[in-house]
């Protein structure tokens, strides 16, 4: 079969089941429309007969029919309702359309407008289907008198039927209408599509698309295309395994289903290399216009992994860390050996012995600062090494002796301690003497991490963005090589289940606060640490 032809029938097919769906939801929507219209004026009818004086004085009277059944055949010709009954607290009917019921209980349960309720719905009673309304009668009017009967309403379900067939004939000729119209236009637009890929058979765009799916795919780099509204036109299988995201986020908008700061780069004019955070990788993105026949029709985005680059990164920052805390360690070493030497050569022993005494574990890197309850070994190497680097720096970095840590199986306790630690030494560097504190705590609910400082704190405009991505509080907020600290741990807090919250610490600076959830085994376990 033709393309053209296969166009049409199906465009006809959908044509046929939108007007089918349209036109079955206006009637449905129309018999709503009519209910609705009817049980507003049962209600209020109802409530009327239930409130007029004369019918709450005619319960007290020996024939109370004689005065009700009058008031209700009144009303019930005066606003089109099949019926109006009135019954007493037992269900004895003091009017019906029918004489002969009065005086006999009502077929249907009274029980809920006998409750002070108000009932709405479909019952089938002596007259048939209806829909109907109760209400309860109070003798004093109000609703805080005693209920002393109810006040039913209703409109026979065939009166509503009918109603709703007077609109069909009109509803029907416009769902014809529409069908023709959309017919006409099936045929058009097939024309229209045929022309518009240069009169090529399925056969040969299916060989065309393949050639193209077999590079864009092959290509080690992830590729992201957006047309000129900004909708997602094309995923390569690196771009979606780099953004996490699946088959059907093609076709939507990119700030829907990608991080802002790469939705960004592809709203932004200008050709952009720029590092940024998706989830918890970090990746390069390079973006352009995409072109054709010199007009632009969307924007491409390349993206290169830089994870590993920054874990190595990561890992020399350790090493330097490291390097930095033997440095400090041989200074004090060496200091301690000349005043031990010093006091030996002067005859003062009892004084060189005391010294030593008093100088306990030297400059050993295990220093007796580090909490017993930190039994995270690679935690504990950490918070070491962090010490020894803080006390070169004047700055007093306290680990609660209270804290307690297990280890969990992943490095994202580590992570989120490297990057705490480092941005509150951060904080305390321009200061004479500060301070850093850190408390760690394991429960069944999962670990809690606290890191607060007496520097300047967060300023309360910088709260709401500390957690985004290349936001920093650092050289006037975004950048392009700072600020992905913060987000990875908040990502990591998220990922396990967890949060982060950061408030005034007590030390005077700011204290943030981490809580995880229980690490699982299906728990991705990333290696990443971005200081």
């Amino acid at each position: 079969m033709p393309l053209r032809s296969q166009l049409f029938l199906l465009q006809l097919a959908i044509v046929l089941v939108i007007v089918a769906v349209a036109g079955s939801t206006a009637v449905a929507m129309q018999r709503l429309q009519i209910r609705e219209q009817y049980q507003d004026r049962m209600i209020g009818v109802a409530q009327s007969v239930a409130q007029l004086p004369s019918v709450i004085e005619a319960f007290g009277e020996a024939d109370p029919s004689a005065t009700i059944q009058p008031i209700a055949d009144l009303i019930r010709q005066s606003t089109g309702v099949t019926y109006v009954v009135v019954t007493d607290a037992d269900g004895i009917r003091y009017s019906h359309p029918n004489p002969e019921l009065i005086g006999e209980r009502v077929s249907t349960d009274p029980s809920v407008p006998l409750s002070g309720e108000i009932f709405v719905g479909t019952q089938t009673g002596t007259l048939g289907e209806s829909w109907r309304v109760k209400v309860p009668v109070y003798d004093d009017g109000t609703t805080t008198g005693d209920i002393i009967g109810t006040a039913s309403v209703g409109v026979l379900e065939s009166e509503l039927d009918a109603d709703l067939y007077e609109d069909l004939p009109r509803l029907l000729a416009w769902l014809i209408v529409a069908a023709l119209v959309g017919s006409a236009g099936a045929i058009w637009i097939s024309r229209l599509v045929w022309r518009r890929i240069y009169r090529l058979e399925p056969e040969q765009i299916a060989s065309l698309l393949e050639t193209r799916d077999a590079m864009i795919h092959g290509i080690s780099e992830g590729m992201v295309a957006v047309d000129a509204h900004h909708r997602i036109a094309l995923l390569n299988d690196e771009a979606k395994r780099l953004l996490d995201l699946d088959d059907d986020a093609t076709g939507r908008p990119a700030a829907d289903v990608m991080e802002p700061a790469l939705a960004r780069l592809l709203t932004d004019p200008a050709d952009t290399d720029e590092t940024v955070l998706s989830g918890e990788r970090v990746l390069l993105a390079r973006t352009s216009d995409a072109l054709v026949d010199g007009v632009r029709v969307g924007r491409v985005m390349i993206l290169r992994d830089r994870t590993e680059l920054y874990q190595l990164l990561t890992d020399l920052d350790g090493e330097r860390d490291a390097t930095q805390a033997l440095r400090a360690q041989a200074h004090e070493f060496a200091n301690r050996m000349h005043t031990i030497s010093g006091l030996l050569e002067l005859g003062r022993t009892e004084q060189a012995v005391d010294f030593i005494q008093r100088s306990g574990h030297g400059g050993s890197l295990v220093s007796g600062s580090i909490a017993p309850g930190i039994r995270d070994p690679d935690a504990a190497s950490l918070l070491m090494t962090k010490s020894t680097i803080a006390a070169e720096k004047g700055v007093t970095l306290s680990i609660d002796e209270t804290s307690l840590l297990e280890s969990d199986g992943t490095t994202d306790v580590v992570t989120i301690l490297g990057i705490l630690i480092d941005n509150a030494l951060e904080a305390v560097a321009d200061a004479a003497s500060g301070r850093v504190s850190v408390h760690l705590e394991t429960n069944d609910d999962g670990v809690r991490i606290t890191v607060s400082d007496d520097g300047p704190g967060v300023p309360p405009a910088d709260v709401a963005g500390i957690f985004s991505s290349g936001y920093s509080t650092k050289d006037g907020g975004r950048t392009g090589t700072r600020g992905f600290g913060l987000a990875l741990v908040d990502r990591i807090a998220r990922r396990r289940s967890g949060h982060v919250v950061v408030d005034d610490a007590e030390l005077g600076g700011a204290e943030f606060t981490v809580w995880l959830a229980p690490s699982l085994a299906d728990v991705p376990r990333p290696t990443l640490q971005v200081p």
